[in-house]
């Protein structure tokens, strides 16, 4: 599957984001042919982490969140990590930036506690989601159904619990970012 000429958004959060559901989503779309941006909530280097706690890698960031526009991407990816999915839900522009890639259709892969993200957002409501499994009462209070899978597909938005599930995860969000836009997903925002 290619995704030759697709540009796809990967956020990142500084001193949070678990480093293999960031490293591993974002080698799987550039070996499809994809080219990555990655996102920050500041400009620098983002350092990752193992197992929430401790220190990873350091990586560019591409952009920052202030001005970043879903209209420029094909695709979204929001790894997990509880500090950095925590840190990337606080800010209101990365609030609004998940909220349009739904808006205008587009696919989202989520995993871990990425989804708190999404209910920050409020684009959960009426989907069937998985994620780490601290989070199921999070997305049901926010009108979703959790469900407790390797990956779910719902309109576009494919979810993933942790990092053994990144083989199936990083396979499927190839799979819908060539697909393209979900006109589902739009009407579900």
């Amino acid at each position: 599957m290619t995704l030759q000429g697709k540009k796809i958004a990967i956020l990142i959060a500084p001193r949070g984001t678990e480093e293999p559901e960031f490293v591993q989503p974002r080698d799987a779309v550039t070996k499809a042919g994809a080219s990555v941006t990655v996102i920050g909530l500041e400009a620098g280097e983002a350092e990752t982490v193992n197992n929430d706690l401790d220190p990873a890698g350091r990586y560019a960031v591409d952009a920052t969140i202030e001005g970043a526009s879903a209209s420029d991407y094909d695709g979204l990816v929001i790894p997990g990590g509880c500090v950095g999915a925590d840190k990337l839900r606080a800010s209101k522009a990365v609030v609004a930036f998940v909220r349009d890639f739904f808006a205008q259709g587009k696919p989202v892969g989520v995993i871990c506690h990425g989804p708190w993200t999404l209910v920050e957002a409020d684009v959960v409501k009426g989907r069937t989601l998985t994620s780490f499994p601290t989070l199921q009462t999070d997305i049901r209070n926010a009108g979703g159904t959790w469900v407790d899978q390797e990956f779910v597909t719902d309109k576009g938005l494919v979810t993933s619990r942790n990092p053994k599930d990144l083989p199936a995860f990083c396979a499927k969000i190839v799979e819908e970012f060539a697909e393209g836009r979900h006109p589902d997903q739009a009407r579900s925002v």
